[in-house]
This record gives C-alpha cells, sequence and structure tokens, in this order.
C-alpha cells in the first residue's frame, strides 16, 4: 500500500507516538510504590504502609497539600547516590517509551538536605542517570533546581549557596510547592541572585493561587516559563499578555484532575488556553502519584474529545520551542516531528 493511500492513525495514537518534549516534572514524583518499598528495604527504612497495593490507595488527594504530605514522606527512602540514580533512570527510560525526546526535570534539593542528606549526593545520582540515558537512549535531558516555597527566603538562599559549587551542572533554577498563602514575591531577592549567576528561572503560578501569582512570577521574578498558569484564564489581561509574549504554559492535566483544579478532563481549560494562542504544552507533574506519564496525559485530553490532530502538532512544537535545548537541536526535533505526522497521514495538521 502507497503512503498516500494508508489510513491515518487515530488522534490518540497519534498524540502517544509524535515526538516531544517534558518541561514540567518532579524527580521526586516519579518514584513509583514498587521502587520506594525497593529503596526502603535497601535502606532499612519501615513505610507506614504493608505493600505497594495499600501505599497506591493512599493516592486520593483532595488538594495540592494532602499530595504534598505523602510525597515528601515518599521521598524520605531516598538516601544514596543509587537510589537518586535508580529514581531518575527509570522515569528516563519511561518518558523514552512515550516518545519524550527532551526533558527538562525538577528536582528539590531541600526535601533531602532538611533529612541530612548532602545536597552533591542527590545531584550526583541525578546526573549520572542524566548521562547514562543519554548515551543509551539518545534522550536530551536539562536540570532545574527548585526552591520550596513552603520555606523561607533565606532557607532558600541557604541552598543556593550549597549549590554554588555545582552551578556549571544546574540549567535553571525554579520555585514549587504549595502555592497558598506563599505568593512569588516572597523570593524576589533569592531570584534577582540566580539572574546575577546566569541561572533562568520558571516558577509555579496559577495552580492553585491566583493569576495575581503568574503576574508576580512575571515581573518580579523574570521567569522564562509558568509551570501549570492554567487560572490566568480568570485575567483577561493577562491573557492577552501570555499570548503577546510567547510565554510558555507548562500544563499538567492529569495532575490538575487528581488535586481537583478541575472536575473532570472535560472541564479542564487547556483546549481553551491553545484556542486563545497561549503556548501551551502538556506535561506529567508527579507522574507516580498521579496517574500517567506523558502520553497517558495527551491520551486522557483526547479522549476528553478536545484535541484533534492539529492542537497534538501545536502542543508538541511549543514543548520543543519552549524548551532551553538548543536552535540547532530544535530544528532537528522539529523535523522528526514534521516527518511523523507526514508519515501518519495527518500533514494537513502541520502548521507552517
Amino acid at each position: 500500500m502507497s503512503q498516500a493511500t494508508q489510513p491515518s492513525l487515530s488522534i490518540a495514537d497519534l498524540a502517544c507516538q509524535m515526538p516531544k518534549a517534558e518541561l514540567h516534572v518532579h524527580i521526586e514524583g516519579t518514584l513509583e510504590p514498587e521502587l520506594v518499598f525497593k529503596l526502603a528495604q535497601r535502606n532499612g527504612i519501615t513505610l507506614p504502609y504493608p505493600d505497594e497495593a495499600a501505599l497506591r490507595a493512599a493516592y486520593n488527594f483532595h488538594d495540592l497539600q494532602s499530595f504534598l504530605d505523602l510525597y515528601y514522606a515518599c521521598a524520605d527512602v531516598l538516601r544514596t547516590e543509587a537510589d537518586f540514580h535508580e529514581m531518575t533512570l527509570a522515569y528516563l527510560q519511561r518518558a523514552h517509551a512515550d516518545n519524550v525526546l527532551h526533558t527538562e526535570i525538577f528536582f528539590d534539593p531541600q526535601t533531602h538536605t532538611a533529612r541530612g542528606i548532602a545536597f552533591a549526593t542527590a545531584l550526583g545520582g541525578i546526573r549520572s542517570a542524566m548521562a547514562e540515558a543519554n548515551k543509551t537512549l539518545g534522550i536530551g535531558t536539562r536540570l532545574i533546581m527548585c526552591f520550596l516555597r513552603h520555606l523561607s527566603e533565606e532557607d532558600a538562599f541557604t541552598t543556593l549557596a550549597q549549590a554554588m559549587p555545582y552551578l556549571a551542572q544546574l540549567d535553571g533554577v525554579g520555585l514549587d510547592s504549595g502555592e497558598r498563602g506563599r505568593p512569588p514575591e516572597l523570593f524576589e531577592r533569592v531570584f534577582a541572585k540566580c539572574r546575577e549567576l546566569g541561572l533562568p528561572a520558571v516558577a509555579h503560578a496559577g495552580e492553585e493561587g491566583p493569576p495575581d501569582y503568574i503576574w508576580q512570577a512575571l515581573q518580579l521574578l523574570q521567569v522564562k516559563r509558568i509551570d501549570h498558569g492554567v487560572r490566568a484564564a480568570e485575567d483577561p489581561a493577562l491573557l492577552a499578555h501570555l499570548a503577546q509574549s510567547g510565554i510558555a504554559l507548562t500544563v499538567c492535566p492529569l495532575s490538575n484532575i487528581k488535586l481537583c483544579v478541575f472536575r473532570t478532563m472535560a472541564d479542564h481549560n487547556l483546549p481553551a488556553l491553545l484556542q486563545a494562542g497561549l503556548n501551551v504544552t502538556v506535561n506529567s507533574d508527579d507522574p507516580a502519584y498521579f496517574g500517567g506519564y506523558m502520553n497517558d496525559n495527551f491520551r486522557a485530553v483526547v479522549q476528553a474529545g478536545n484535541l484533534g490532530a492539529a492542537d497534538c502538532y501545536r502542543l508538541a512544537r511549543n514543548s520543543f520551542e519552549a524548551s532551553w535545548i538548543s536552535a540547532a537541536e530544535k530544528v532537528d526535533y522539529l523535523a522528526q516531528l514534521d516527518a511523523c505526522f507526514t508519515r501518519s497521514g495527518h500533514s494537513a495538521a502541520i502548521a507552517r
């Protein structure tokens, strides 16, 4: 059968097979229950759950904080460089299986240094896994060090001081953890210092926090991307600014449902944000906790009836264009994306 007469892939299959980048994933949030128990046994830690099934049953969150409580408890099993390496490599193998060509990973050093784990231990394990995956799988990576916003700016400065010997291994900084009552303005000074050091910034804003938190992240922290950002829809001026500036939103659909930001996937505003001309991307956030990696997120949105082939193409293209890869890498990845759509019979979706 000639290429011209081959049947097209379904939209869901197309979304799964297309090349893509992931720009919003917390490496500690990729810690699957099976690995939690494996590392707990390795490190002599007794968990408050009898088995993996009981732990997974606890993933019934009613808001962001209820998730974070379990998230930090599970992270306690990470003790050695080998633990961080194994967790990171498992995620990268899973991302590669979802046709993720490049991923920009968040990690939270304060989660570990507060437990007595050296900054270098976490960084070394994560970085060694990134190097291995690049060599064996060809997947590109960047690493973004996040400050925990439920802690003080002084604590963030302490973390930055710990990071100083390793700046060459960090590709940027971010701001994560619970938004409520913790506006970006509380971290203006530490982000200014990071800019002086040449570290680009991103920040979680507009997930549970109001649109004003997005404005603050843009104006005070001078971020390059907004992580989540779905509440931008409540502010028409902000929507217009985001559309005009091209600032990317790293949206996480399954996470938003799991944490009750939206009631159902059919209620999610990702298609509306895309339609409004915003630079929206799809990401998995904390996939071990929220029921899905990249392809699971794309499949869920498509199956809710909210995305067509052209939308999937735009989301994948956005992910490469919003990434921190070189111009040459972007050209290569976008050519692979175009080739995928041409082969699949969806070449009409390619936006020129």
